[in-house]
């Protein structure tokens, strides 16, 4: 049984091609003009106002009516209850996907379209780079070679950050990553405080933990999610992403002198793919297939991308 296959009578997903998907945002006015859609996008992850359009404004209505929905059942537990203790807590968004999919331009995009509603929201991104052990802790446990691996990062740091959010304490920090360095910032911090939306990304933000055996309460990642998101495509696109990434990185950001990857900036284009290709292989592939696709079915939506990283199919977890 293939429940990913939209023809499939027990699937728990509705499927919707990106052409029906689209009439879900038809009546809606664009928001965001193509300036600033080109400063959310990056030469990596191409989008253009017309796949916004075309996906992430009718996206961006299914979560404000999932916020709004959550809200209204804050309000009638308050009146069940017959009190009117407490606030109501940030709505997480989790979304999940593997490297060079596209999930920081998806992540920046849906921002702007939540902030940007009539209600006016406060929306933050936060991903869980800054959770990453420090390089010093990955060499010293031998674990630079599964940098992005469940076991790479601060677990208890990530849970500590979604419990704060979640039981809406103010001023929350989480810890600052620097992709030029691939390294966590000693002492640099971004502090949330109390969005009504958060959004917090990450390759393995679905992923489960072993559960005890005496019962007692582990909680996962993913328990603090009100709505989850999987950024899907097929193997060889990814690897395609990933590896023309690399190398487009290789003429810009790895030439900086700062940059742990400069060395790589020195080498000829063929000993550079070479490096790529073994990168991917021997570390991003052996994680998406042993870590990251495994959870796509905890999803409540997937973003199935074809080429050009365009969506191709959208599917819902039925309710």
């Amino acid at each position: 049984m293939d429940q990913f296959a939209p023809s499939e009578k027990y699937s728990p997903y509705w499927f919707f091609k990106a052409e029906h998907w689209a009439g879900f945002g038809a009546d809606m006015s664009m928001t965001l003009t193509q300036d600033e859609v080109a400063r959310l996008s990056s030469m990596y992850e191409p989008i253009d106002l017309e796949e916004v359009r075309r996906i992430y404004l009718s996206l961006s209505r299914l979560l404000s009516a999932h916020v709004e929905t959550s809200q209204q059942l804050f309000r009638q537990r308050q009146r069940f209850f017959n009190s009117d203790k407490g606030t109501k807590t940030p709505f997480i968004i989790g979304m999940a996907g593997s490297v060079a999919v596209g999930k920081s331009t998806t992540a920046r995009i849906l921002k702007e379209l939540l902030t940007r509603w009539p209600s006016s929201p406060k929306v933050d991104l936060v991903t869980t780079d800054g959770f990453l052990y420090p390089n010093d802790v990955l060499r010293r446990d031998n674990l630079m070679e599964r940098k992005g691996f469940p076991d790479s990062y601060d677990v208890g740091a990530l849970l500590r950050f979604l419990s704060g959010i979640k039981s809406g304490q103010p001023n929350v920090r989480a810890p600052v990553y620097s992709h030029l360095t691939y390294d966590v910032m000693p002492g640099e911090f971004v502090t949330v405080d109390r969005p009504d939306i958060l959004i917090f990304e990450g390759i393995n933000v679905l992923q489960p933990r072993e559960l005890p055996k005496d019962g007692k309460f582990v909680p996962f990642v993913s328990d603090f999610f009100d709505f989850s998101i999987y950024i899907d495509a097929e193997e060889q696109l990814i690897h395609e992403w990933y590896i023309e990434r690399f190398m487009r990185l290789r003429e810009t950001a790895f030439r900086n002198p700062a940059s742990f990857f400069h060395r790589y900036s020195q080498l000829s284009e063929d000993a550079a793919r070479a490096i790529a290709e073994g990168l991917w292989a021997n570390i991003n592939l052996k994680n998406l297939r042993e870590n990251i696709l495994p959870t796509r079915p905890r999803a409540d939506l997937i973003l199935k991308k074809g080429a050009g990283h365009l969506v191709e199919e959208v599917a819902i977890r039925k309710l």
